[in-house]
């Protein structure tokens, strides 16, 4: 049996953005793809967007990128200032992050996530200087330049003092995502007395991202977090779980109490729009060497499927944006109007949230061409667009697997109204200017394009720091590099 991989058709041997258009309608996929990418003042990508009393220079945005390479103690390291200054010189306008920041010791994904704490301060302050300075050196002015911080708890994905243990607070106990996670005890799920320390918690830590000089923080609510989960716990007992409002209230608590404290920093919120039951290899189609592709798990136990949000509680490998838009209008309601919008998540369904032709350590090969994936998340961006509030600043996700047709497939959804800027994450690690030497007419380094090789995920699923390994020459001449290799080798990748 062929699998999805082995006939897929690479991108670059498209050549041109009609044969593109051919492909896509070929698959069935519903993507708007322009022929040519307009450089200079007037080209869509470079406009600026109006938000919260001042400009966004331009219409994209780097998404946050993680390095698993902080101090233990939640500190900021040279990778980091590296990195950081590279988002700077990447010529977007819009800063979602630069990584996510746990708001306490317990909440890190790894023992190297940044912490935004007091104690931090003066390093996390030092990261924000150092990507404007870069900013303004490559491109002359900052004053268009928003950066913001993304405030996190990992939740079920917590991993605070070893790599390689999970040590998870859950919103509720999950029937097919328990097991993965090491969630095994009642005593795991977060009691409604707890909370509060939580929400205080997001409080201290926006006022610290103030104090750093950050223009907004992201109250994160995506990809399987503790904040998105939270928005899935239908079955969840007590204040926060059952009842949409009850399921909003973290988020309507941490938005009050910044609020009462005085602190009037910008707030936005990156969502997981819509989510799936988890996936896994087909073991029956695996083979030596090889992943199989990526299956989802066994549901039919599970039906109604009530453990996520935005999803088909009939079929759970469908959408389902009812409370999605009805999420939207309380962001609008509680005055948010800077909104991301992502899919699922990267732990156990990577095909919906960061499609790509090649899967990390503990993937499976993707089920479907991933210009599917890309084509869906645009198009939930798309849709969402035009039922929320006008003054709504949308970024989309989900462009890096496009890679030479990435700038004509983000012009075509800016130019068409359907997203107000697009966010890259990967494509940001590998080739950080890409945008920038398209709307200056510089034409796209083709060497430097991410091919969703996806070490980037394999490398910290394994312990390693995040970086991308094949293109970037601090981490190609790394000594954990050929570790990597080793390791996607007996992983089947």
């Amino acid at each position: 049996m062929t699998d999805t991989v082995d006939r897929l058709v690479k991108i670059p041997t498209l050549r041109t953005a009609q044969r593109l258009r051919e492909h896509l309608a070929s698959l069935g996929a519903e993507l708007g793809v322009d022929d040519d990418v307009a450089v200079g003042a007037d080209s869509p990508l470079a406009q600026p967007i109006a938000w919260n009393g001042r400009a966004i220079g331009n219409r994209w945005c780097t998404h946050p990128m993680e390095g698993w390479d902080g101090t233990t103690t939640g500190g900021v390291t040279e990778p980091m200032v590296r990195r950081w200054r590279r988002f700077g010189e990447s010529g977007a306008k819009l800063i979602w992050g630069g990584e996510a920041m746990a708001v306490r010791p317990d909440g890190r994904a790894n023992p190297n996530q940044l912490i935004i704490t007091r104690e931090n301060a003066s390093g996390i302050r030092k990261l924000r200087e150092t990507l404007v300075e870069a900013h303004g050196a490559a491109f002359g002015r900052t004053d268009d330049l928003v950066i913001g911080f993304q405030l996190t708890h990992s939740g079920r994905f917590c991993r605070p003092n070893e790599k390689t243990r999970f040590e998870p607070r859950v919103a509720f106990r999950h029937p097919l995502l328990d097991s993965r996670f090491r969630v095994t005890s009642d005593d795991q799920v977060w009691a409604d007395d707890e909370l509060g320390e939580l929400v205080a918690a997001y409080v201290a830590a926006a006022q610290v991202a103030t104090e750093c000089g950050a223009d907004f923080v992201d109250v994160k609510h995506c990809h399987g977090y503790l904040l998105h989960e939270f928005l899935g716990a239908h079955t969840r007992p007590g204040r926060y779980g059952g009842s949409f409002e009850n399921r909003t209230r973290l988020l309507r608590e941490i938005v009050e109490g910044i609020r009462v404290s005085g602190n009037q920093i910008g707030i936005g919120v990156r969502l997981s729009a819509f989510d799936w039951v988890p996936f896994r290899p087909d073991p029956a189609r695996g083979r030596p060497g090889k992943l199989g592709p990526g299956i989802p798990e066994d549901f039919s136990e599970c039906l109604p499927y009530r453990y996520a949000f935005g999803c088909n509680p009939d079929n759970p490998v469908e959408y389902d944006l009812a409370e999605t838009y009805r999420f939207v209008t309380l962001l609008s309601e509680l005055g948010i109007t800077l909104l991301n919008l992502s899919a699922g998540s990267p732990y156990y369904n990577p095909h919906i949230q960061r499609p790509a032709a090649y899967p990390p350590s503990d993937g499976y090969q993707p089920p479907e061409d991933p210009l599917v994936g890309v084509a869906r998340q645009v198009n939930v961006v798309r849709q969402i667009k035009a039922q929320a509030p006008a003054n709504m600043v949308m970024v989309g996700t989900g462009y890096s697997y496009l890679q030479e047709f990435l700038p004509h497939a983000a012009q075509h959804a800016v130019r068409s109204g359907f997203v107000d800027s697009v966010g890259l994450g990967r494509m940001v690690l590998a080739y950080p200017d890409l945008l920038a030497d398209a709307v200056a007419g510089r034409g796209v380094q083709t060497k430097r394009l991410c091919r969703t090789f996806s070490d980037c995920t394999t490398a910290p699923r394994n312990g390693l720091v995040s970086g991308c390994y094949p293109l970037d020459e601090y981490y190609k001449a790394s000594d954990e590099a050929k570790q990597l290799r080793e390791i996607k080798k007996a992983a089947g990748v």
